[in-house]
């Protein structure tokens, strides 16, 4: 199916299984840092002549972005990198030696000319220093890969103009003259000695010059969404619908998600990537991320027309994180709305510096028009990757924009109305605070952990006072607690599950030698804190109204706390109960087996989040918990999306030896290793996921993947 490298995906799926299972005290440190590269030699080139369409695309998208992120801290926090010229070899990895050369001359040429000369291409101007700021873009680029693939700075993001996506190896098209990120990525094979690359293009137009780059190729996963509106929006590229899948060896390895209609918001988004880039992405398993960052699919912007808010570009950043060992490249392409550039600049890369992102703000439901896409994509790719395989719904024939029915969802979900206008929205974010760290991450745990390599400014909980009544209390929930027990262990979870209540720090991991007692003790804690409001003049307050607990293996949850209104259970490895909209159970202890709960996690377990929007997350592992290292350490970086980060782990005894990697993952810290095999979940537990989201959708929209 994938030449070289199915066969040697398949060699590592033979390796034993526990190798995929061993603990992670011996993987190396992950590099540390965020790289940031301007340079305000781009900014040189400008429109010399009056043309309404090329207009949009000046200077001032890279100076005044810059100054936002120099206004709110972010530059001074980035590890800052000098940008240089491409030189023409490396620009021939992509282009042809005699349209290189048709650049270079531009240096010399009078207005006329130039002009002359644009009128060749489709949506394209020139200047006299075009070509020494293109090859500046280009050798930006170049200078971020080679930063991050050497190890100097665990990812970054360069600001670069012109853009690149839609150049061609002869041509310059759509504001593009050299095609910045499929010149990094074939530079990271050659270089290198890359073999599989992921680009992730959120720009709104379809980047036609990287997927013909790519099309024959499977060592490079294209993944683009754009506006398609059936061929009738630019570049009106037959090649750019979902059924282009790639050619030859590289069938399947281009991903085309045409949005049909304007308006777009964060749950289309959010469900794009769940249910189509991640499950691919995840058994890809690329060794580097380059994202064609392109900010006119954000609100605001002229070209684009859609509505997905700032924030929703950070959760679209952090989903991709725990990819490559992090190792992930932004590289600046459109954008032409000067406030909603800036923004949404600024929170991709308050993501890449590990800071936790911002609510998801918005109806969680995806709209019609946008399932429909997500239909057909499934449908068009189903034969190239078993991590689709599970559900397979044939495409939309008829889809509803051609109907004429452009409904605002499948369940008719509510207007975001007058809140998400653009001039009041952007007004509201940028007179937000200049960016800062969020709070400490604490530890309710033994002492024996004190000789783990913690991250720094981790507070470690002491004993806390309780009173003999409240421990006798707690030390009947189970018979693992003695009141000794009970003063040490649960006066720590409930001092720290305080704290992260009361926004005194973000996050925390308890150990406890009895999870089912104290996950019974925590979320009862939580409500009666929950309703509670702390002194307004020291600036701390309960916000908890919603809590997601995700629960990992056999546990007893009291049944006054299944049916509350405010917590939703997921309970993944557990007894077989029948399913409620607020007590959701994927039962037995195959669902922890590696290919089904990679199933559950992206089908299952992350929409549910992100359409229930907790406030809080907590995570437990108990008895009967048989995942990976590695899959506990993917779970925990991905569920801090949903609650902006506020997570608690609680962890049996046992699984004290995790305590140190699942506390560098809160810390924003990449995943030490690559995700490993591929394993697909077995027909049986591809069948109980998938009936068990059936079964839920109408109660939690986001589950959906289809309009049938």
């Amino acid at each position: 199916m994938r030449g070289g490298w199915e066969a040697g995906r398949t060699r590592r799926l033979r390796s034993s299984t526990a190798r995929g299972i061993r603990m992670a005290e011996n993987r190396p440190p992950r590099p540390q840092g965020t790289a940031l590269i301007y340079d305000k030699d781009m900014t040189r080139v400008r429109l010399l002549w009056d043309d309404p369409e090329c207009g949009i695309e000046v200077p001032e998208r890279l100076t005044s972005t810059y100054a936002r992120l120099s206004h709110r801290g972010l530059v001074q926090r980035c590890v800052r990198l000098p940008a240089r010229e491409a030189t023409e070899e490396e620009l021939e990895l992509v282009h042809s030696p005699e349209y290189v050369a048709v650049v270079k001359g531009t240096q010399t040429m009078s207005k006329e000319e130039l002009q002359t000369l644009a009128q060749q291409y489709d949506a394209v101007y020139f200047h006299p220093s075009t070509f020494p700021c293109a090859r500046m873009a280009v050798g930006a680029t170049l200078q971020l890969v080679d930063a991050v693939l050497t190890g100097a700075v665990g990812n970054g993001m360069a600001l670069v103009r012109p853009p690149g996506h839609h150049s061609q190896r002869d041509a310059a098209n759509g504001f593009c003259v050299f095609n910045n990120v499929a010149i990094a990525a074939e530079h990271a094979k050659r270089r290198h000695g890359l073999q599989r690359i992921l680009i992730v293009d959120w720009d709104i137009h379809h980047g036609q010059g990287t997927q013909r780059v790519f099309e024959s190729d499977p060592s490079v996963l294209y993944f683009s969404w754009h506006r398609y509106e059936h061929q009738s929006f630019w570049p009106r590229l037959r090649e750019s619908d979902y059924d282009a899948v790639g050619q030859g060896p590289g069938r399947g390895f281009t991903v085309n998600v045409p949005w049909n209609k304007v308006g777009m918001r964060n749950a289309d988004y959010v469900s794009v990537f769940l249910h189509v880039l991640l499950p691919l992405a995840i058994e890809f398993d690329p060794e580097l991320v380059l994202v064609s960052a392109g900010f006119d699919s954000g609100i605001g912007d002229p070209e684009g027309q859609m509505k997905a808010t700032p924030e929703c570009f950070a959760h679209l950043t952090l989903l991709l994180l725990p990819l490559a060992r992090g190792r992930l490249c932004a590289v600046l392409e459109g954008g032409y709305h000067l406030q909603s550039l800036a923004e949404c600049v600024c929170l991709t890369l308050q993501t890449l510096l590990g800071d936790p992102v911002p609510p998801l703000s918005g109806d969680p439901t995806p709209c019609l028009s946008a399932l429909e896409s997500i239909q057909n994509v499934r449908a068009a790719h189903v034969p190239h990757w078993a991590s689709l395989r599970h559900e397979e719904t044939g495409p939309v024939l008829t889809p509803s924009t051609q109907r004429g029915d452009t409904g605002a969802s499948l369940l008719g979900a509510q207007s975001l109305g007058t809140t998400d206008r653009v001039g009041s929205l952007l007004d509201k974010l940028l007179s937000c605070p200049i960016s800062l760290p969020y709070p400490d991450i604490g530890l309710a745990v033994p002492d024996s952990a004190a000789s783990f390599n913690l991250p720094p400014a981790l507070l470690q909980e002491k004993d806390v006072a309780l009173s003999k009544e409240e421990a006798a209390t707690w030390a009947r929930l189970d018979s693992a607690f003695t009141e000794d027990q009970a003063f040490a262990d649960l006066g720590k979870l409930l001092a720290l599950l305080d704290k992260i209540l009361t926004g005194q720090i973000r996050a925390g991991i308890a150990v406890s030698p009895s999870v089912s007692a104290a996950l019974a003790v925590a979320l009862r804690r939580g409500l009666s804190l929950g309703a509670q409001r702390c002194d307004p003049d020291i600036g701390i307050r309960s916000v908890f109204s919603r809590l997601l607990c995700v629960a990992i293996g056999d546990l007893d949850v009291p049944e006054d706390l299944r049916d509350n209104g405010q917590i939703l259970l997921l309970n993944i490895g557990g007894k077989e109960t029948a399913p409620t909209p607020t007590c959701i159970c994927l039962a037995g202890h195959e669902a922890t087996e590696p290919g089904a709960f990679l199933l559950a996690l992206t089908s299952l377990i992350l929409p549910v989040a992100y359409n229930f929007q907790p406030e809080l997350v907590l995570v437990v592992l108990g008895p009967g918990c048989s995942l990976r290292s590695l899959d506990v350490e993917l779970l925990t970086r991905l569920l801090q999306g949903p609650a902006a980060g506020r997570m608690l782990l609680l962890l049996q005894n046992s699984e004290l030896p995790l305590v140190e990697a699942l506390a560098w993952a809160l810390a924003g810290r990449a995943l030490p290793s690559a995700l490993g095999p591929f394993f697909s979940a077995s027909p049986k537990q591809a069948l109980a996921v998938t009936h068990l989201c059936r079964q839920l959708q109408l109660d939690w929209p986001m589950l959906q993947v289809s309009v049938t």
